[in-house]
C-alpha cells in the first residue's frame, strides 16, 4: 500500500511553491521594468538615446514623444567602418526636433590619422551640431601588434585634436568601465564624460560624469531593437 503524505508535508510544498512563484513573478515584473525603465524628467530634465547601426529603422518622432531631446548617432568606427545609416538618422532626427551629434568608435589598434579622416567623411561641419564624442570601449589587449598604454593615450589625445579642429568643439568621452581600468582615462585627459550603468549611476570615473547611459538597453515603440537612453548631469 502506498504509504501518503502527511498534512505537514503538503503545507510545506504548498508554501515552497507559493513562495516559488512570488519570487518568478518578481523576478518577471524587475526584468520587464528594467527594460522599459528611464530616470524621472524632474531629476533629470535633458533626457537623448545613443543610435547605432544594429539599433535598425528608428522612429525619431516616437523618440521625441517618450521625452527625448537630442539624439547621438554613431557615425564611424576606427579606419574604416561607417554606419550606413548615419545620414538617414541624422536627417530624420534633425526632422524631429532633436539636437543631433556623431559619434565615433575608438580603434586602439590603429593610428589617431586614419580614423579621424573617417569621421571627417561621415560628420558635416556644423556649428549647430552637438559635441562629438569618442566612445573608448576596446582595449589594445588583442591587437595584432603590441600596443603600449603610453602610445594608446598619445593616439587617442592626437584623434582627440583632430576632431576637435574639425568640429570646432570640445570632444566628450564616452568610457566604459574595462578602458578605464586598463588606462584610468579620466584622470589623464580633461574632458567631459560619458559612462555606462543601467539603472545605478556609476562611479568607476574620477571625476564626475556629465552624461550617463542610464539604460543601456530601453525596450520602446520607437524601434524594433533595444535603443540606448541618456541623460545629462542637470
Amino acid at each position: 500500500m502506498a504509504r501518503r503524505k502527511s498534512p505537514s508535508r503538503k503545507w510545506t510544498w504548498r508554501i515552497f511553491g507559493t513562495l516559488l512563484l512570488a519570487a518568478l513573478s518578481v523576478a518577471a515584473w524587475f526584468w520587464w521594468e528594467n527594460q522599459h525603465w528611464t530616470p524621472s524628467e524632474e531629476a533629470y530634465p535633458d533626457q537623448g538615446v545613443l543610435i547605432a547601426q544594429e539599433d535598425g529603422l528608428v522612429n525619431f518622432r516616437t523618440l521625441a514623444a517618450l521625452g527625448a531631446n537630442f539624439a547621438y548617432l554613431e557615425s564611424s568606427i576606427g579606419n574604416d567602418g561607417q554606419d550606413s545609416r548615419f545620414s538617414r538618422n541624422f536627417a530624420n532626427a534633425r526632422a524631429a526636433g532633436l539636437e543631433v551629434g556623431a559619434v565615433h568608435l575608438f580603434d586602439p589598434c590603429l593610428l589617431a590619422d586614419g580614423q579621424s579622416a573617417n569621421f571627417v567623411t561621415m560628420v558635416p561641419r556644423e556649428a549647430g551640431l552637438m559635441p562629438p564624442v569618442i566612445a573608448l570601449d576596446r582595449t589594445a589587449e588583442n591587437c595584432e601588434k603590441r600596443v603600449s598604454d603610453a602610445a594608446v593615450e598619445s593616439e587617442l589625445m592626437t584623434l582627440i585634436n583632430q576632431i576637435e579642429n574639425h568640429t570646432g568643439k570640445p570632444a566628450i568621452l564616452k568610457v566604459t568601465a574595462p578602458f578605464e581600468e586598463a588606462y584610468a582615462i579620466s584622470a589623464r585627459l580633461e574632458r567631459n564624460l560619458w559612462v555606462n550603468r543601467t539603472r545605478f549611476a556609476p562611479t568607476y570615473t574620477t571625476r564626475p560624469w556629465l552624461l550617463w547611459s542610464a539604460n543601456e538597453e530601453l525596450r520602446s515603440e520607437a524601434a524594433d531593437e533595444p535603443i540606448e537612453w541618456v541623460v545629462v548631469q542637470p
